[in-house]
């Protein structure tokens, strides 16, 4: 009953700022933005499904493999979070800020392959 009045009354603000399909309420939304969002929530949702794995095995070997899996995770995600906010930014942010932010991901990516 509580979650029927709760989309009823998301419909109607949505409704009242004049998106009336859920294609115009994600146009509101830009696309590099949806997809960094989308990246974040499966990112997460991988990290508490590992979380979940590691107290379903209770064994420290298993675990240890599945953090180190989750170590090659991390890294991808940062990646293309950064290049899709970037490629959305292109008119806004000049060539020597994106420089210096993918030399700024590339040092803290060898700063962990370094000993």
């Amino acid at each position: 009953m509580a979650n029927s009045t709760f989309l009823q009354i998301i419909i109607g603000q949505v409704a009242y700022i004049g998106l009336n399909t859920i294609e115009d309420v994600i146009g509101v939304i830009e696309r590099a933005l949806l997809f960094i969002i989308l990246l974040r929530v499966i990112s997460g949702s991988i990290e508490i499904s590992a979380a979940a794995l590691m107290y379903k095995f209770n064994d420290l070997e298993k675990a240890f493999y599945i953090n180190s899996m989750l170590a090659l995770v991390g890294p991808v995600i940062l990646i293309v979070t950064t290049g899709l906010a970037l490629s959305g930014l292109t008119e806004k942010i000049s060539l020597t800020r994106m420089v210096c932010l993918f030399a700024g991901i590339s040092l803290i990516l060898f700063s962990l392959k370094a000993k």
